[in-house]
This record gives structure tokens, sequence and C-alpha cells, in this order.
């Protein structure tokens, strides 16, 4: 699987078919991907991004089984899916572009929701402007046409876009956030002991797994910062400025 660095794929300059017809990557691909990214200008096999559980991925239509027990990472499909997508997913996000209306039929929704991409692609820190940003960079990096064309249309065609939301990741969001309102994480500077792992999520888009150095895993969400206090296997979510961390390797995270 990925584990850092960006691939980028595109069809050769002779090419003159419809990349979002035709695979650039056969199946499994992204299988256990840890971090890192992959913008696909085409579409990829059966059983794309399959346990991810950390990396970033961009491509314009998948097989069947997509995104099957994914525990984290963020996957867009630029076009259609197969059958089955999401079966075990628990983590992480999707957003999948269905003019048809018809992704309902071929996601298993027994462990996530679909719903619509909620916000404003010019303002920070909602799925809108998250999921602008990553259609923009695969245009930058693949010169997709197809991509080039959402973005022209981005606030006519974002209605046509769907959202996959693990029910476990939304649930654990949920209690982070109770957990901060409790008043039971105290500003990162306070208190006394080891100063607990930080991790930002400024710098990518939101709804991915973050992994502390220790090895715990961290839900993530737009403009906050996880943190796993000492002394404990859980991460809770703090409030706290992210202008002084430091870009990891991959380019995809930060730790402070």
């Amino acid at each position: 699987g990925l584990s850092g660095g960006t691939l980028v794929l595109k069809p050769s300059a002779e090419f003159k078919g419809k990349p979002e017809e035709n695979i650039i990557i056969g199946n499994t691909s992204l299988y256990g991907a840890t971090s890192g990214e992959l913008f696909a200008a085409g579409v990829a096999g059966e059983r794309f991004a399959v346990r991810n559980s950390g990396a970033i991925a961009v491509v314009e239509g998948v097989g069947d089984h997509g995104c099957e027990y994914m525990t984290g990472g963020v996957v867009v499909v630029l076009g259609r899916t197969g059958r089955n997508f999401a079966a075990g997913m628990s983590g992480g996000v999707a957003y999948v572009f269905d003019p048809e209306g018809d992704f309902v039929d071929r996601c298993n929704q027994a462990g996530v929701a679909i719903e619509k991409v909620e916000g404003d692609h010019t303002q920070p820190g909602n799925d809108a402007s998250d999921l602008f940003a990553l259609i923009q960079r695969h245009q930058e990096l693949t010169g997709s046409d197809r991509a080039k064309r959402l973005l022209a249309g981005f606030d006519t065609l974002l209605g046509q876009f769907v959202k996959v939301m693990p029910h476990e990741y939304r649930r654990a969001l949920i209690e982070a956030s109770a957990r901060e309102q409790a008043g039971e994480v105290r500003d990162l500077d306070g208190g006394s002991g080891p100063r607990s792992r930080t991790w930002s999520t400024t710098s990518a888009p939101r709804n991915t797994a973050w992994m502390t150095r220790g090895g715990s895993r961290c839900p993530r969400a737009s403009s906050t910062s996880f943190r796993r206090p000492a002394g404990r296997s859980s991460c809770v979510r703090v409030s706290t400025a992210a202008s002084t961390c430091t870009t990891k390797p991959g380019g995809t995270s930060c730790w402070r």
C-alpha cells in the first residue's frame, strides 16, 4: 500500500479516448494505503482503496467494491462507481459525482450514510471547499478535462456530488466534540506532564485519519487539531492554532 509521496497517472498525449471511460489503473490499487496522494485521470479497477487508512485519492471512476473496509483517508470519484461501494467502510470519507442520481443503488449503506456536500467552496473549512481543492489539484497535476469542466461549473454541479460518511466515524467526531465542550481537554500549553502529540488538519482536506507517532489514530476535522493526552490511548480534539506546525514527509499532514 501507498505510504507517502504523490502518484500522478494520466494518459499519453496520443490517447484519443475519454479518460473517464477508460481504465488507467488495475484492481486493488491503493490497497492498505496509509498516507500519500494519488491522482489518476482515468478509471480505477475493482476494489480501489480497500483498507485505505490515510491516503488521499482522486480518480475518474472505480469498479466494484470501491473503498471496501476503508478506515481513513479521502477518496474523490469524478465518475461512476461499480456496485457494493463502501462495504464495511468505518472511517474516512468519499465524495462521488452522481449526476444521474443512481449512486444509491450501487452503494452498500449498511455502515455509511449518503449525504449532501454542504458549504461554500470560496470559504475554507467546509466540505465544498475541501472537494473543490482536491479537484483543482487533480486538474493541475493531470490536466484532466473532466476536472476542468467540473471546476468551471462547480457552483451549479455541487448538488450532483454526494458525500459518503461512515456512521462510526461520525460517532467518533461527535464524541470528541462532546469531550471538548465538557472541558475535558485543556489548552496544549497548560497543565503539567509531557506535552501531548498534536496533529494539524489545516494543510489538506478534512475527514481523514491521522496517526500519532505512537500509533494511535486521530480522526480529523477542518481547522481543528487532535491530540493524544499523556496516559491515554484515545485521541481528543483541541482548539488551537496550527500555524506553527511542521509539514511531514509527503506534504499531506503536520505534527507539532
